[in-house]
């Protein structure tokens, strides 16, 4: 299989270099449908839109195709390469989208058992040093070291919906708008 933090160090400058941030890089398919997964966003927008995707797309896949050109595939055999969007409850992979994202909803998978569990779900409060601070219901304040966290994502809420609305509805047939959230 190969190596992420090699693919992520080929593929970082590639979406810095378009003006993106990468959220993560992974392999996913297991050995059926290999598929290079790489999610990126705007850092002003944390958002992508497809053009952006389009664009990183090639940008990544000349990148590779010159590597094997030269003998130097990071990736053996056969594979699809998907660029994406990190969505709306996007994976939290850097220490600073705990602090980006402090005030939401997430779940914390672990390496090994903190406390006698390995998840966590509630609101982040942000992160400490290397500690990331959830307020868990029932338990109040934990603190997480980010190294014994295996996966983290933001869970779906009206108030996640509401902080990630799209920047543009440019190409939306209707937009529609209920009594409800037109009262601020």
């Amino acid at each position: 299989m190969a190596d992420i933090a090699e693919l992520t160090r080929i593929i970082e400058p590639e979406v810095q270099a378009e003006g993106l941030a990468l959220v993560r890089v992974m392999m996913i398919g297991g050995k059926d449908d290999p598929t290079l997964q790489v999610m990126a966003e705007r850092p002003d927008t944390r958002q992508l839109d497809l053009a952006d995707c389009e664009r990183l797309s090639r940008r990544l896949s000349d990148a590779l195709d010159a590597l094997e050109a030269r003998g130097e595939d990071p990736i053996e055999g056969g594979y699809r390469l998907e660029v994406s969007s990190p969505g709306i409850d996007r994976p939290l992979t850097r220490m600073k989208d705990f602090d980006d994202w402090a005030g939401h909803e997430a779940r914390l998978n672990l390496t090994e058992k903190i406390e006698g569990r390995k998840q966590y779900s509630g609101d982040l409060i942000g992160a400490d040093g290397e500690e990331v601070l959830i307020r868990v219901d029932g338990l109040g304040e934990r603190r997480v070291p980010f190294a014994a966290v295996h996966s983290a994502k933001l869970l779906f809420t009206d108030r996640l919906l509401a902080a990630t609305a799209p920047i543009s509805a440019d190409g939306a047939d209707t937009i529609e708008q209920t009594e409800e959230e037109g009262q601020d």
